[in-house]
C-alpha cells in the first residue's frame, strides 16, 4: 500500500500540471468560441468548422513527432540522456518540415466546404478564419516535441506558465479584435480577430518552450541527430499520426455533417464540442503523464511497474471524467448560455451535452490507454483501434441515427459515443493483454520496435 500511495503521488505530481496545461490550451479555444458566440452565430459556426479542419490536418504533423513519446521517456528511464537530446533534435527537424507542408494544406482545405453543402455565409467566414490560423500551424507542430521533452524530464512549470500567459493574452486580444474599439477606430473583426489572436499566442508559446529547453540543457553538448534517430521517431510516429488523423478526422466529419444540417445544429455542435474538448483535455494531461511514467518503467526494465502505472492512469481518468459528466448533466443549459445568448442555440446544445456526459468516460479512457501504449511503444495498436472504432462502428451508427432515424445532431453525437466506447474497450484490452504477456520478459530500450 505504501508503494501504491507513492506511485499515485508521483503520477499526480506529473499529471496535475500536464492536465492544467492541456486544459489551459483548450480554454483558449473555448474563450474564442464563447466570444464569437456573443458576436453572432455565423461566426461561431465558422470558427467551429475551421478549427476542426485545422486540427485534423495539423494532427498529422503532431503525430509524426509524437514518436518521441515512445523514445525519450525510455531513454531517460535507462539513464541515456544524450540519446534523449538527440531524439529531440531529430524530432524538431521533422516537425519543421511537416509544419510547412501542413500549413499549406490547411490554407486550401476550407474550399472543400462549398462542395460539402455548407451554408455559404458560414463557409465564407470559415475560409478566412482557417487561412489566417494556418500561419500558426508551424509553431504549433514544432512546440510538440519541446513539450514532450520537458514533460519527460519532469519539468512542467514552463508549460503551465506558457499556457497561463497565453490565455491572458488571448482573452485581451479577442476582446479588442473580435468586437473592435471605437475609441481608436478599430472595427469589429469577428473571426479574423479570433484567428489573429490565437496565432499570436502560438508564436509566443513556442518561444517560451524553446527558452525553457535551452535553460535546461545549458552547458551540455549539442547532439546531432542521425538518420537512425529520424527513422526511429517515424517508426513510432507514423501510426500515431494515423491515429490522431482518424480520431480528429471523425470529429471533422461530424462537424461537416452538423454544418450540413443547418446553422443552429452547427452552432450547437460547436459549443458542445468545445466544452467536451475542454474536459477531454484533462484526460490528455493524465494520458501524457501516464505515457511518461510507463515509458520510464519500460526503460528501467520493470514491466509489472509499467502495467500498474498504466492502469492507475486509466483509473484516475475515469474518476476525473465522471465528475465532468456530472457537471454537464447538472448545469448544461447554464454552461451553454456562456457561449450564446440565443435561446434556440442553447436549447439545441443541452441534449448534446447530456450525450457528451455519457461519452466523457469512454473518451477519457481511450486517451489515457493510448498514452500508456505509447509508453510501451505499441503505437500501431492505437491506430488500428481508432480506425475500427470510429469509422467501422461510430460512423455507421452516426449515419444511421442522424439521417435514417432523423435524429439530427443528437443522432450524430450518439454515433460519436459509440465509436469512442469501442475504441476505449479495444485499447484497454490491448494494454492489459500486452503487459500480461510480457510481464515475465524485459522489453528492449530504445532499440525496441513496435510489433503490435
Amino acid at each position: 500500500m505504501s508503494k501504491q500511495r507513492s506511485e499515485l503521488s508521483l503520477q499526480l505530481r506529473l499529471a496535475i500540471p500536464l492536465a492544467a496545461q492541456q486544459a489551459g490550451f483548450h480554454l483558449m479555444g473555448n474563450v474564442d468560441a464563447a466570444l464569437l458566440g456573443q458576436h453572432d452565430k455565423v461566426s461561431l459556426a465558422a470558427a467551429g468548422v475551421g478549427n476542426n479542419l485545422l486540427f485534423a490536418i495539423s494532427s498529422v504533423g503532431m503525430g509524426l513527432v509524437m514518436g518521441v513519446d515512445s523514445i525519450i521517456p525510455r531513454a531517460l528511464g535507462a539513464g541515456r540522456h544524450a540519446d534523449a537530446r538527440r531524439s529531440l533534435a531529430a524530432a524538431l527537424r521533422i516537425s519543421a518540415i511537416a509544419g510547412v507542408v501542413l500549413a499549406a494544406l490547411c490554407a486550401v482545405s476550407p474550399y472543400a466546404l462549398h462542395l460539402a453543402g455548407t451554408e455559404p455565409e458560414v463557409a465564407t467566414e470559415a475560409v478566412l478564419y482557417t487561412q489566417l490560423r494556418a500561419l500558426g500551424v508551424l509553431p504549433f507542430v514544432v512546440a510538440v516535441p519541446l513539450r514532450a521533452y520537458l514533460a519527460a524530464r519532469d519539468i512542467t512549470r514552463p508549460l503551465v506558465v506558457a499556457v497561463v500567459a497565453g490565455n491572458i493574452v488571448n482573452l485581451l486580444l479577442d476582446l479588442v479584435l473580435i468586437f473592435g474599439v471605437d475609441a481608436i477606430g478599430l472595427p469589429p473583426l469577428g473571426v479574423v480577430g479570433a484567428a489573429l489572436a490565437t496565432t499570436a499566442v502560438q508564436l509566443v508559446t513556442l518561444g517560451l518552450y524553446f527558452m525553457a529547453v535551452r535553460s535546461l540543457d545549458r552547458g551540455l553538448p549539442r547532439e546531432r541527430p542521425r538518420p537512425a534517430d529520424t527513422r526511429e521517431i517515424l517508426t513510432y510516429g507514423l501510426p500515431v499520426a494515423g491515429q490522431l488523423f482518424a480520431e480528429v478526422g471523425i470529429f471533422g466529419v461530424a462537424t461537416l455533417i452538423a454544418a450540413h444540417l443547418g446553422t443552429i445544429p452547427a452552432a450547437s455542435h460547436a459549443i458542445a464540442l468545445n466544452l467536451s474538448s475542454f474536459t477531454f483535455a484533462l484526460s490528455l494531461g493524465i494520458g501524457a503523464a501516464t505515457n511518461v511514467r510507463v515509458g520510464q518503467a519500460v526503460g528501467a526494465g520493470d514491466l509489472p511497474l509499467a502495467r500498474r502505472r498504466g492502469l492507475m492512469g486509466v483509473g484516475l481518468g475515469l474518476a476525473v471524467m465522471g465528475v465532468c459528466a456530472l457537471v454537464f448533466v447538472a448545469a448544461g443549459a447554464e454552461i451553454a448560455g456562456i457561449y450564446s445568448s440565443e435561446t434556440d442555440v442553447i436549447a439545441a446544445t443541452v441534449p448534446l451535452l447530456l450525450i457528451a456526459a455519457v461519452f466523457q468516460l469512454s473518451d477519457g479512457t481511450q486517451a489515457i490507454a493510448a498514452g500508456a501504449l505509447r509508453g510501451l511503444g505499441r503505437t500501431r495498436a492505437t491506430f488500428v483501434a481508432n480506425v475500427v472504432g470510429h469509422y467501422v462502428i461510430g460512423l455507421a451508427v452516426t449515419l444511421l441515427l442522424a439521417f435514417h432515424f432523423h435524429l439530427g445532431a443528437p443522432g450524430l453525437w450518439w454515433g460519436l459515443s459509440a465509436g469512442l466506447t469501442a475504441t476505449a474497450i479495444f485499447l484497454v484490452g490491448w494494454f492489459v493483454r500486452t503487459t500480461r504477456l510480457a510481464a515475465g520478459a524485459r522489453l528492449e530500450g530504445s532499440g525496441h520496435r513496435d510489433e503490435a
